[in-house]
This record gives C-alpha cells, sequence and structure tokens, in this order.
C-alpha cells in the first residue's frame, strides 16, 4: 500500500540519479491508473473505471477518439459482425441502428460512448517508453506532446500505480518488401489510406492480400469500374456472411454451446460448400485447419464474404498468386505471369507496436500480444494490464476492458477503505512537479 503514496521518495531517486534529465521534463504523478490508447478497448476500460469510482488519465497519440475507425478506414466500411457483438459495456447500440452499423455509425456510438461516460483523453500525446521501477514499485510513463507534424514537442513522464496498455492488434500497419518494389513508378498505398474506387476507374489495380480487408477493397474497386487482380499469397478460408437465417458468427456461436470446436469447423464448412461452391476452383485454397481452429491457435480471421466471391466466379476480380517482382508498370508472379498494373493497394494488415515502447518481456510476446491465450491475457505484475488483444473482435475487447476495470476497483476499494479516506470519483487526479 505504501508503494502508491511513495512519489515523494520516487521524485528524490530520480533526481539523485539523474538531476538534468529530470528537471527537462515535466513530471505528473497519477493517482489512479493510466489507459494508454483511445480505442474502443481503452474508452471501454475507462467506462468501467468510471463506474468503480477510480481517478485515471487516457493517453492517445493521435487527434480523436478511435483513430483507426476514424482515420484508417475505407467509406464503405461496415461492422463485419451484429452490432449485439461489437457493443461496448453498458452502453448498447441505439435501437434505430441497423444489424451491420456503417463506419460513421460506429464512430457516432463511440463518441457517444465517450460523451456518456464523460471519457476525455489528452490527444497528441504519443507514448514513447514504458518501464517498470521496480525499487519504487512505480511505472515511469515519457510521452511527447504534439501531432506528427510538430517539429518541437514537449516531454512528459508520468508516474502512477498501474498502466493498462490498450493500443490494440493494429496500431502500425503492415508493409512487406517485394523485389523491384521501387521500380514501379505506379501508385502504391496502404488499405489504410484506401477510401473509395473513385479514383481508380477504369485502372487496373493489383490488391496484395486476402484478409477481409483485401476482399471487400476489391469489391469497392470492381464496383467503381475498376480492374482490380486480387493477390492471393496463402491459403484462405472464406465463409458466407449469413448462414441459415443468421450471421455465421451468431450460428457458430449457438453451436459451439452444443458442439466441440471441430465438429462446429465442419459444419460451417459444410454450409460454406453448399452456399459458395469449390473455392479452390478459383485461386482460393483452403487451409487444412478449420476457420474456427485457426482462429483460435494463430489468430488467423476467416473471410466474411459480402459478395467478392461472386465478383471473382464472374472474372470481375482476377485472382492471382504471389509475387516474384516489380518493374516498371508491371507485375511479374510466381506462376510467370506478368502483368501490367496502374496501382497497387497493399491489404497487408496491421500489427501491435507494444514492443517499441514497453519495456517488458515476461507479459507481452516479441510480436506485441500477450503470451496467455484468451482469456488470460488480461493481467500481468506489478500493475500491468492489457486490453483488446483477445483476437477476438470488439466482444473479447470488452471482455478484457471488465476484467481490468473490476480488479484495479477492487484493489482501489480496499486500500482507500484501510487509508479511512473516501475514494476519488471525478476524472482524473494528478499532481505536478
Amino acid at each position: 500500500m505504501d508503494k502508491v503514496f511513495n512519489s515523494a521518495a520516487f521524485i528524490a531517486k530520480t533526481t539523485s540519479a539523474n538531476h538534468d534529465e529530470f528537471l527537462a521534463r515535466r513530471c505528473v504523478w497519477v493517482n489512479g491508473p493510466v489507459i494508454v490508447g483511445a480505442g474502443p478497448s481503452g474508452l471501454a476500460v475507462a467506462a468501467g473505471l468510471k463506474e468503480q469510482g477510480v481517478p485515471y488519465i487516457v493517453l492517445e497519440r493521435a487527434n480523436c477518439i478511435a483513430s483507426l475507425w476514424q482515420s484508417r478506414t475505407y467509406d464503405r466500411l461496415k461492422l463485419h459482425l451484429p452490432k449485439q457483438f461489437c457493443q461496448l459495456p453498458k452502453f448498447p447500440f441505439p435501437d434505430e441502428y441497423p444489424e451491420y452499423p456503417s463506419k460513421d455509425q460506429f464512430i457516432n456510438y463511440l463518441e457517444s460512448y465517450a460523451k456518456h461516460f464523460d471519457i476525455q483523453p489528452q490527444f497528441n500525446e504519443s507514448v514513447q517508453s514504458a518501464e517498470y521501477d521496480e525499487t519504487c514499485g512505480l511505472w515511469r510513463i515519457r510521452t511527447a506532446l504534439g501531432n506528427d507534424q510538430s517539429t518541437n514537442k514537449r516531454e512528459v513522464e508520468y508516474i502512477c500505480r498501474w498502466i493498462v496498455v490498450a493500443t490494440g492488434e493494429n496500431a502500425e500497419k503492415v508493409v512487406p518488401k517485394f523485389f523491384g518494389f521501387h521500380e514501379f513508378g505506379g501508385d502504391i498505398i496502404h488499405a489504410c489510406e484506401y477510401k473509395s474506387g473513385e479514383k481508380y476507374r477504369g485502372k487496373k489495380v493489383l490488391v496484395v492480400g486476402c484478409g477481409n480487408s483485401g476482399m471487400e477493397v476489391s469489391l469497392d474497386l470492381c464496383n467503381y469500374d475498376a480492374t482490380p487482380f486480387l493477390c492471393v499469397r496463402s491459403s484462405v478460408h472464406i465463409l458466407p456472411k449469413e448462414m441459415l437465417g443468421k450471421s455465421t458468427f451468431e450460428l457458430a456461436t449457438t453451436l459451439l454451446r452444443w458442439f466441440k470446436l471441430p465438429t462446429v469447423d465442419k459444419i460451417l464448412l459444410f454450409l460454406a460448400s453448399i452456399l459458395l461452391g469449390n473455392t479452390e476452383k478459383y485461386g482460393m485454397k483452403r487451409p487444412e485447419v478449420g476457420p474456427l481452429e485457426l482462429k483460435s491457435t494463430e489468430g488467423k480471421t476467416p473471410v466474411l464474404d459480402l459478395g467478392t466471391f461472386g465478383k471473382i466466379k464472374s472474372g470481375k476480380i482476377k485472382v492471382v498468386p504471389g509475387i516474384k517482382r516489380f518493374s516498371r508498370g508491371k507485375v511479374a508472379f510466381v506462376d510467370g505471369q506478368i502483368l501490367e498494373i496502374d496501382s497497387v493497394v497493399l491489404a497487408t494488415g496491421y500489427k501491435s507496436n507494444v514492443p517499441s515502447w514497453l519495456k517488458e518481456s515476461d507479459f507481452f510476446s516479441k510480436n506485441g500480444f500477450p503470451k496467455a491465450p484468451f482469456p488470460n491475457g488480461w493481467k500481468g505484475n506489478a500493475g500491468l494490464y492489457a486490453a483488446g488483444f483477445t483476437r477476438r473482435g470488439l466482444s473479447g475487447a470488452s471482455e478484457d476492458a471488465i476484467r481490468v476495470a473490476e480488479d484495479i476497483g477492487k484493489i482501489w476499494k480496499e486500500e482507500t477503505k484501510q487509508r479511512r479516506r473516501p475514494a476519488a470519483c471525478h476524472r482524473r487526479c494528478i499532481s505536478q512537479f
């Protein structure tokens, strides 16, 4: 319990160790947890802490909440799962929203969520490092204030008992290296920069990656009279968006109550073969492991088809194999064919950025995900928590957030009760040195 109020000792230790460095930055004591990230997971944790009466602060590197949704998604995007599986704790979607809310509707929902729980993140503040000081039993979180265009950023160091990592599974884009990439000369963007197919009318566009984003970008390009070539470099599970009058996700969760996972996989694949046909015939080979098992073991999400596969069957979207090399205006593939291509969209996914700033190796693995599988990957040692790394979408993130908030709230109430002091219930309580 003494660790919570050991800030004076910490400051004395820090200043004596490196006086000039300490005075160069503003130092802030946080009487509660620091939440890193203002996406759905971070907001859900903050709302839970609010209800527990625990003060906190939320740090967000972007200038808005849910920056992935607001700044790095395409216009036609909708939730791939029904809204009841995507809502955050204690705040359902409006009744008038459709079963699959649009991108804008989901952003409005998140903004309403933040307003309802009076969550006010500190924007344009990027965490540079977070490290646990074993001597004092406190976390040291160093940040830089200012947006990406700022040339003169100010540094702040937060000192706190708890840290909640809520930066998510998709913090940074993945851009693979291809031989001759620099020779291509045409437009190359990542899917996070793609908005619509309007600017690609009449053009030949190579979409690299056949996940949900790659499939949907290809469909969008097709709808704008572009000619998409979908690069399928590995096997992939394609499932209909709905089966037997239910969303495929809802059907799978229902079946899992009665059958084991391998059996459910067989049922889903049998229904998919009836509704879609043989995907391998069109260059989309299925993995040997079933879709749910693959998701559970490797985190690879099956593609929920929104109409893309029909375009592939009709020949309007052409499937091509892995890339051998790029050259001026052309792309050579591993099967020997060479195509003239105007533009490239890299639907090559995202990754966690946790290893770049969190100085910790016991709880998080090198790929930026908790080492313990769901549902045990939400709590580490020494006041370290994680939310939103379940590989189970928003429903998994909500489960994490509830556990994190309840655990911190329990500790908070026990310790404040022992001190016979009323628990703070406002948004945050900080002191500056």
